[in-house]
């Protein structure tokens, strides 16, 4: 899943997930991404959320997920802009499994999945 509010962000990062095997569904808000969790269950494997978004931004989607025991297995990659240690900090404790910065390649997004396990 790619929760991002940017159209070309969500298209770039289904492009790569696409070509790395995975079935991609995409949500240009926190609420929505969170509702479609919420009907899909455990269906999902791997959300890719932007921090900086309208309405329910990355932050809160990480923590809602992390409040909902049906969902602990989903692995949160937040992908932001935000490059301050302490925003990656706030996002790992509230429960984002990895952290990639913006501007990423393409090799540097298949890393980070590689270590959420969720790519050979």
């Amino acid at each position: 899943m790619v929760v991002d509010d940017s159209r070309a962000m969500r298209m770039l990062l289904a492009r790569t997930l696409t070509a790395s095997g995975f079935s991609v569904v995409e949500f240009a808000n926190g609420q929505q991404g969170l509702d479609a969790l919420a009907s899909e269950g455990t269906g999902i494997h791997v959300v890719l959320v932007d921090w900086n978004m309208a309405g329910m931004d990355g932050l809160e989607f990480v923590k809602n997920v992390r409040a909902q025991a049906t969902l602990s297995g989903v692995k949160l990659m937040m992908v932001t802009t935000e490059t301050e240690i302490e925003q990656m900090v706030r996002a790992l404790e509230a429960g984002a499994d990895e952290y990639i910065m913006k501007p990423f390649t393409t090799e540097a997004l298949q890393e980070k999945l590689r270590l959420l396990g969720v790519l050979a």
